[in-house]
């Protein structure tokens, strides 16, 4: 009898070394290094979109190879450069509407479409022109040609996402689950 309650305790003992190691992970990567997190997180998911609507193109035969691993590279590169921004945007805005009620909640949205998201879409257009080795003038075009279907498909998609964000994520998580929805979108 003794010796199966030892047995037990010991299991018990190691399932807790194992989640205090798992809490201790989640501490580094949530709190210490969020930045680093947010950074790899955005320019990782965005390649995962990548190769994703890549493979979608391919089976719709849109592209004639099955990945072209230099636009991967460029999402990447992009994905990884607005990663830091997003991780200071989102600290910045939590700290001048620090609150999560209704009412700031719908300031942070209206504060995240009228100015992140347009400064976002100019982000990636400039960040992939550049990439493409395309002239400013070219990619600016390229941006005044597309910003207004970009930004109408935007507000679709990221009011409620922001909703969601603002009414029910942490604020250490927000990068992350905003870079999740951009894999996806």
């Amino acid at each position: 009898q003794i010796s199966k309650m030892k047995h037990i305790i010991k299991i018990l003992q190691r399932n807790m070394s194992r989640r205090s190691k798992t809490n201790d992970m989640k501490q580094l990567v949530f709190g210490k290094y969020l930045l680093l997190t947010n950074t790899v997180s955005s320019g990782l998911l965005m390649a995962i979109g990548d190769l994703a609507q890549q493979e979608i193109e391919y089976r719709q035969k849109i592209l004639t190879k099955r990945y072209d691993w230099g636009r991967l590279l460029r999402m990447t590169i992009v994905g990884t450069t607005i990663g830091p921004v997003h991780h200071y945007y989102y600290t910045y805005l939590d700290k001048l509407l620090p609150k999560s009620d209704l009412n700031t909640v719908f300031k942070k949205m209206a504060l995240d479409e009228l100015v992140a998201a347009p400064l976002f879409i100019a982000m990636f257009f400039y960040g992939m022109g550049a990439l493409e080795r395309k002239s400013f003038q070219e990619s600016h075009k390229e941006l005044k040609d597309k910003f207004i279907t970009v930004f109408l498909v935007d507000l679709c998609v990221w009011p409620p996402t922001q909703f969601i964000n603002f009414y029910y994520i942490p604020s250490k998580y927000r990068v992350v689950y905003i870079n999740f929805i951009t894999m996806l979108y």
